[in-house]
């Protein structure tokens, strides 16, 4: 598998899942531009890649953010071949306790967001036939009791990436992973207090046949496959769990 010389595109980067599919991505050979929040993290993966790694910090459901983050990319490499949209926002709560405007923020950053990146990067993806990778969440296929919100915004991410699939083809194909539980910092910041988090690990990891969290890289290798035309040409509207079996 290569990604030679492909010019990609990975929000949330600096973290988690992100940082492991950036990672990825580079071995592979791909030129990737590392889109965060805070620059810091995003300026290590450049110290380590160097000139392989362009850097921009910015919140991607600002506005305008869409626009500056293709400007970076076709600046720095000259093309854009492919969008992975893995920013997300979680919150959990139950729907008599959590804050509705939380509602809004995880949809601006986990739905319009992605959508709005992929709009500003279409006439680039057309030219050079490219491809969109949303990671959603094995949440927008389960119930989700006290993670409602969260699980609707990644439903919504799995029609969108399904219906573009088809507006969109044959020029730009349009997949979604969908990870099971991953540890990664987000867990530390979804609202929930100590023993609530430590609950949640407990759950999640009694309802995965694997018995164990996901590791970035796991997703990050799927992430590259999609985008290698030589594995996955044919595949356009796959909605992938890469999740210990937490679906099955």
């Amino acid at each position: 598998m290569t990604l030679d010389g492909k010019s990609v595109v990975v929000t949330g980067a600096a973290t988690g899942i992100g940082r492991g599919i950036t990672e990825s991505l580079l071995k592979a050979g791909a030129l990737v531009t590392a889109v965060g929040r805070r620059e810091e993290p995003l300026r290590e993966l450049a110290d380590l890649y160097g000139e392989a790694v362009a850097v921009v910090a910015q919140d991607v459901g600002a506005p305008g953010a869409a626009e500056r983050i293709v400007a970076a990319a076709t600046d720095g490499f000259g093309r854009l071949d492919a969008v992975v949209n893995n920013a997300g926002l979680a919150r959990f709560g139950r729907l008599d306790e959590i804050d509705p405007a939380l509602f809004d923020a995880m949809f601006a950053v986990n739905v319009r967001a992605p959508a709005e990146l992929v709009r500003c990067a279409l006439p680039q993806l057309r030219a050079h036939r490219g491809s969109a990778v949303n990671i959603s969440s094995v949440g927008g296929v389960l119930s989700m009791p006290g993670r409602a919100f969260y699980g609707a915004t990644k439903a919504a991410v799995n029609s969108l990436t399904r219906s573009l699939a088809r507006e969109l083809a044959p020029d730009v194909r349009v997949n979604a992973i969908m990870p099971g539980p991953v540890d990664t910092p987000m867990w530390n910041e979804t609202g929930l207090d100590g023993a609530g988090t430590d609950q949640l690990r407990v759950d999640l990891l009694s309802s995965t046949p694997m018995g164990r969290f996901g590791d970035e890289s796991e997703i990050g290798r799927w992430v590259c496959m999609l985008l290698d035309p030589e594995w996955s040409g044919w595949v356009t509207g796959a909605l992938i769990p890469v999740d210990g079996g937490r679906t099955a």
